[in-house]
Parts: C-alpha cells; structure tokens; sequence
C-alpha cells in the first residue's frame, strides 16, 4: 500500500498517521526491513546487528524495575525524575546493566529522548540474549 501520509498533529486521526509515519521511518534508519513490524514487536533484531528495545518508561518511580513485557513494549520504572534528560540517562545506565553491557553499548534512538516511548538500540548481543536478560530482570524485580 503506498499512500502519501500527511504530517500534521490538528486532530486525532492526522496525529496517528504521524505517529505510525514516524515509526515506519525510523525502522527504515534502524535498518529494518519492508514490511517490518518495528512498532509491534517489543524486542526485534534489525539488519545492521543492533537490537532494537521498544520501552514504554515511567520516571519518578521509587526504584528502577522492568514491570511487564506486552506485545509493543517493555515497561521500565525509573527512579529519576522527568527532568533536564535525568531520566533518559538513568534508563540508559539501568538497561546497561541488566544486559550487561557498557553504557556505550545502549543508545537512545533518534525519536523518544522527550516521550514516555523510547527505542533503545543495543550494540554486541543479540535479540534473543537481550529478551532472556529483560524476562530474568523482570522476575528479579517482582
């Protein structure tokens, strides 16, 4: 299907478009191929070998936990508040540590650094070894 979406924010409709607009670009930049569902898989592998994480965070919580794994996130508590990007790189440093891998190794992607739904691109494991590591921590943080 190749219909022209236009990008505005005025109403509901027109923002959704945007939004699943948006999504379909940054699959295409993370490498992800035609077709791909980069906004209904949680945790998918993309062709340039980083993983890609769709996180749904909540700042301000009492600690950092990952609370629940759906078909389009992972819920992530954050400690840090909602201020001056000190949640963004709490997030970063706690992902970083439950995957085990340096905070180098987790990026923000382009989209989210503002926004409750961020992607995080993993460099160095690979999609099943992040999944397994996101289910232990989740069970660990129960």
């Amino acid at each position: 299907m190749n219909t022209k979406v236009e990008k505005t924010k005025s109403d509901g409709d027109s923002f959704r478009s945007w939004m699943v607009s948006d999504a379909k670009d940054e699959s295409k930049e993370a490498g992800l191929g035609k077709g791909a569902r980069h906004d209904t898989q949680p945790v998918h592998q993309n062709k340039d070998g980083t993983v890609s994480v769709n996180i749904l965070a909540k700042p301000g919580a009492r600690q950092n936990a990952i609370t629940d794994i759906s078909e389009e996130s992972v819920g992530v508590q954050i400690s840090a508040p909602p201020v001056d990007g000190e949640a963004n790189a709490e997030l970063l440093k706690f992902m970083s540590k439950t995957l085990g891998v340096r905070k180098s190794d987790v990026v923000l992607g382009k989209q989210g650094s503002k926004s409750r739904c961020k992607t995080l691109l993993i460099h160095g494991k690979g999609m099943e070894e992040v999944l397994t590591q996101i289910r232990t921590q989740m069970q660990n943080d129960q």
